[in-house]
């Protein structure tokens, strides 16, 4: 059976914590910056953990199950 490959997309958008969880960043940060608030600027900013339900899904992605 052949190598698994890793998912290009999941590999360039989540990265491995120490822990084995997976950080992630959070959407709606790119553009249209001006109406939202300095507070939700700034919650955007700082890295997300993956949630449960969706880890084993990105794992798979990136060939760490």
């Amino acid at each position: 059976m052949p190598k698994m490959k890793t998912h290009s997309g999941a590999k360039k958008r989540f990265k491995v914590t120490g822990s084995g969880k997976l950080k992630r960043h959070h959407a709606n940060s790119s553009h249209l910056m001006r109406k939202k608030s300095k507070k939700a600027k700034l919650r955007l900013r700082h890295a997300a953990i993956v949630d449960k339900a969706d880890e084993r899904r990105m794992k798979l992605l990136l060939c760490m199950k």
